[in-house]
């Protein structure tokens, strides 16, 4: 555990090209997983990842952002940012998830959803709202894993969640810090600011309630020496799991809405927002 790296630090850790994709999470984590692919009314999106698979002998859905570690797999999966096609075939899969009473996980590692005008023309903030609303109301639990940067909507489309897990090094806010710094301050050069601001680190959203527990990595990141943090993560699922195993349908969905009411508790506006005297 490190506690002494800035935001700004933790950030340039989890957009290492090196740190594991979900590929790699589901290679060490499940078993039997069989990809699902396209929305049923479009086209297939590469840069949503997800299929039906095993944990410790027990199906679930897994399903989450998809970047590479080559600039060309980065290109192919659109550097992890989904068009609207992907959301609705994430929900799609989730909504098969519920057809079939298979606990769905989540892992989060996005920029956020593709802003191009094509996407825009697809439905993009459609897509999103209309996965939020259907998550807010599925009857099996939803584990959600940020292992990388969780960025605006295009990340909460795919995390309303029964519990959140975050990698120590993982951010999630709602949006880049250069986007912030951009919109803010029209200086995107002030990103190191920005982080400062926009408390989304893991430590920070822990003390918020939005993230319910923090698996340590290694100095460096998990991209160093990553067995340790695929064990850690593996014993919290099961854990997370466990504790929803055997409760009805009408509990579930009732403990995901309490935990997003209970989420963060504004004292005072941000000195940058205050009225000036």
């Amino acid at each position: 555990m490190n506690k002494n790296l800035s935001p700004l630090q933790r950030v340039s850790i989890e957009r290492s090209i090196t740190r594991p994709h979900i590929e790699d999470f589901i290679e060490h984590l499940f078993s039997d997983f069989f990809e699902q692919k396209g929305d049923h009314l479009f086209d297939e999106d590469k840069s949503i990842f997800g299929g039906i698979a095993r944990f410790n002998g027990r199906p679930v859905t897994v399903l989450g952002h998809h970047k590479g570690h080559t600039v060309q797999e980065n290109m192919d999966y659109n550097f992890g940012m989904p068009r609207p096609e992907g959301y609705r075939k994430a929900l799609r899969i989730m909504k098969q998830a519920e057809k079939f009473h298979r606990p769905i996980i989540t892992f989060i590692d996005t920029p956020g959803a593709y802003p191009g005008k094509e996407a825009e023309e697809h439905g993009q903030g459609e897509a999103i709202a209309r996965n939020l609303a259907a998550m807010s109301h599925l009857s099996v639990p939803v584990i959600t894993v940020v292992t990388g940067e969780g960025n605006s909507g295009g990340a909460l489309a795919i995390s309303v969640a029964n519990r959140v897990i975050m990698l120590e090094n993982a951010v999630y806010s709602v949006l880049s810090p250069e986007g912030f710094a951009s919109i803010l301050w029209k200086d995107s050069g002030r990103a190191e600011e920005a982080c400062e601001l926009m408390k989304m680190t893991s430590y920070d959203l822990k003390e918020t309630g939005f993230c319910d527990e923090i698996i340590e990595e290694p100095e460096g990141g998990m991209q160093v020496d990553s067995e340790d943090v695929y064990e850690k993560l593996a014993l919290s699922i099961e854990k997370a799991l466990t504790a929803y195993r055997g409760m009805n349908a009408k509990d579930i969905i009732a403990d995901r809405h309490e935990k997003y009411r209970n989420i963060g508790e504004v004292k005072e506006p941000a000195s940058f927002f205050r009225k000036k005297a």
